[in-house]
């Protein structure tokens, strides 16, 4: 499956990349590499992220809305602008309190 990222060496308005879509998450790649990448997620009301954990860190930035965020079952409340970093190989997952959009960047390297 290809990944196709956002035009380079062009202005974005980040929260405008992606438009919201009825029950549905929809993911916009920014720039997708081997070592990591950057994505931006639009989430419909009532939709979200289930319990999962990942081997590296997450680095998630509210750009839109507010989401609960749980890791390891102890829970932040994020809004607009708030960031936080998700650790590798703890569970989290993501409860949006309504439509909301965020920005995933996920580092590869170091974990050799």
């Amino acid at each position: 499956m290809e990944t196709r990222e956002i035009e380079k060496s062009k202005t974005h308005v980040v929260s405008e990349i992606n438009g919201y879509e009825s029950h549905a998450v929809i993911t916009q790649m920014i720039i997708s590499r081997s070592t990591g990448s950057i994505s931006l997620l639009a989430f419909d009301e009532g939709m979200g992220l289930v319990k999962q954990t990942s081997p590296f860190d997450s680095f998630v930035q509210v750009i839109d809305g507010g989401a609960e965020v749980m890791i390891n079952d102890k829970t932040h409340l994020l809004q607009t602008g708030d960031s936080i970093v998700l650790p590798a190989h703890i569970s989290n997952c993501i409860k949006p309190g309504g439509r909301f959009k965020m920005i995933m960047t996920i580092i590869k390297s170091g974990y050799e």
